[in-house]
């Protein structure tokens, strides 16, 4: 796509007014033309013949809010509606933090385990503990197969300043401990992990884009520089996007001045868009590789295509989510809110890589289970890829839009040790209760060790580790087939160890052990070194 005469700087607030809360009223953005006006009488004739004449009480307000999501369905998939308990819910990770008592937990044989008890927060101050289990909330049962985990985060989040009280299981004694927690502001954090990799390559893990996600990123890109960075690994799978204009300010650091970053385009003018580099980036020489997936949606893929389209970045792993749409927020009166979609987003080279959603919605949900069943995640000639649609970066490369971003390089999706007694044991969960298990077991020696290295020189061997997991999932009715234990004896020692150093250290210990044996991320260090000196990359 060649430059317009109107630019936007990275620091102007046009993409805030098309990612972010615009905080204006539906009623106020739209003219009573008179079609619309037509249509507003008819709907009101309707109401007020059901209020009127229909055979039974019905409730209209209930009525509309069931309607308005049908009504919604047939424009594109992206376009929703929220009441406005879903709106605050909704919004509450992506601005920073949330009203609540400041744990990790984790939902396993139907027992709400405490993971992590957030330094300082609500929880620590009264006595939580790591290994905890909660048994009642409020005076009410909390265990059985019908709590969800949904179900657990309405009924430990709320109000700055309001209690909750918690029954409490703990190892060391058979008593019910009841402590009464006094909810506060929890800082969410959307980076989960910054590590090195080796001497020069830096490693972060961005989960979604958050209205802080740019300021935690920077930091941690400055942390890694310190040690000694010089190229960075930078993985957004299962990141399903987020405030796009943090991924326009995070490309920003990685980009000479000048460089187009992504460009929107609607019906209505004025939801057109260019964002351009400012060339003020601090990482504008370092080397950088983006993982992605079929779960890398909306912000993640604009980072990624921008990167990949001005040829300053390697996109591995596979295809990504394809949602090429912008949506602007509007505040109802009730304080409900219409998400609607207002214009298309299209990388440098002039691509939108929205996936085809024309034969409906069903078809559009299942596109991805289609991938799978295509063989798609598991071959790169199975790629969907519409060759009509031919773009060229920066430098001459081909790259393709409709449905997605196409990576540089594919990374299959690894199926090696995924026996049917692997698949057994984890669909029934038992890596994670082994792990939380493991952890209550031998909780005060392992939380001696400062990082996940020194966890690694405490851990059991794996043989111990793999006999003593099988007597384990033995007891709990899938039976030891030792042929297939050992095929998949990698798989399950490594998934083990970083669950239960994720218990004692968090997020910061668990993706370093996982991912020594990741083969995207060994595909991403194995393509930096072959490019080295080769940025921007051309043919």
């Amino acid at each position: 796509m060649k430059q317009q005469s109107t630019r936007h700087p990275i620091w102007l607030p046009i993409i805030i007014a098309l990612a972010v809360i615009s905080g204006i009223y539906l009623g106020r953005h739209f003219t009573t033309s008179k079609p619309v006006a037509e249509n507003d009488r008819k709907l009101n004739a309707i109401l007020n013949l059901i209020a009127q004449d229909y055979v039974d009480t019905t409730n209209l307000k209930d009525l509309i809010e069931m309607s308005i999501p049908e009504i919604l369905s047939n424009l594109d998939p992206h376009t929703s509606y929220f009441t406005a308990e879903e709106l605050r819910i909704a919004t509450d990770d992506l601005n920073g933090s949330f009203s609540g008592i400041g744990i990790s937990f984790v939902l396993t044989n139907d027992t709400i385990g405490v993971v992590e008890v957030i330094p300082g927060g609500p929880s620590e101050k009264v006595g939580l503990m790591a290994g905890d289990r909660i048994v009642t909330i409020d005076d009410s049962i909390a265990t059985g197969d019908k709590i969800t985990n949904g179900e657990v985060m309405k009924r430990l989040r709320g109000a700055k300043g309001s209690k909750v009280k918690l029954g409490i299981k703990r190892q060391n004694t058979d008593k019910t401990l009841t402590f009464t927690v006094t909810r506060g502001d929890i800082p969410v954090n959307t980076v989960d992990a910054a590590y090195m990799l080796d001497n020069i390559t830096g490693y972060i893990k961005i989960n979604q884009f958050g209205r802080h996600t740019y300021d935690e990123f920077i930091t941690q890109m400055a942390g890694l520089a310190e040690t000694g960075a010089t190229r960075y690994i930078i993985d957004l799978r299962g990141n399903g996007g987020g405030f796009m204009e943090m991924a326009v300010l995070m490309v920003n650091e990685f980009l000479p001045a000048n460089q187009p970053i992504v460009f929107t385009r609607g019906r209505d003018k004025r939801n057109d868009s260019e964002v351009w580099s400012d060339g003020n980036g601090s990482f504008q020489e370092a080397e950088v590789a983006v993982l992605i997936d079929e779960f890398s949606a909306s912000a993640s893929e604009i980072f990624a295509g921008a990167l990949q389209d001005n040829d300053r970045g390697l996109i591995v792993g596979c295809r990504s989510f394809g949602k090429g749409l912008v949506q602007k927020e509007f505040v109802l009166p009730d304080s409900s809110a219409l998400r609607l979609t207002t214009a298309r987003y299209y990388t440098p080279s002039g691509r939108c890589i929205q996936k085809d959603y024309k034969e409906g919605m069903l078809n559009y949900e299942k596109e991805l289970v289609d991938r799978y069943m295509n063989g798609e995640l598991y071959s790169r000639d199975s790629m969907k890829i519409d060759k009509s649609q031919m773009f060229t970066t920066l430098y001459g490369r081909t790259v393709y839009g409709g449905g997605g971003i196409v990576p540089d390089i594919f990374v299959a999706r690894d199926t090696t040790g995924l026996t049917s007694y692997y698949i057994e044991a984890a669909n029934a969960g038992l890596l994670q209760s082994y792990a939380f298990k493991y952890c209550d077991k031998n909780r005060a020696a392992l939380s001696k060790a400062e990082d996940y290295k020194q966890f690694l020189q405490m851990a059991p061997s794996d043989e111990a580790l793999l006999k003593d997991f099988a007597d384990y999932a033995a007891a709990h009715g899938v039976v030891p087939r030792w042929y297939y234990i050992n095929l998949s004896r990698d798989v399950i020692v490594t998934n083990v160890k970083a669950l239960i150093a994720r218990d004692i250290l968090g997020n910061q210990a668990f993706y370093p052990i996982l991912n020594r044996n990741d083969k995207t991320v060994l595909a991403a260090l194995k393509a930096l070194n072959q490019h080295k000196a080769a940025f921007p990359i051309t043919d």
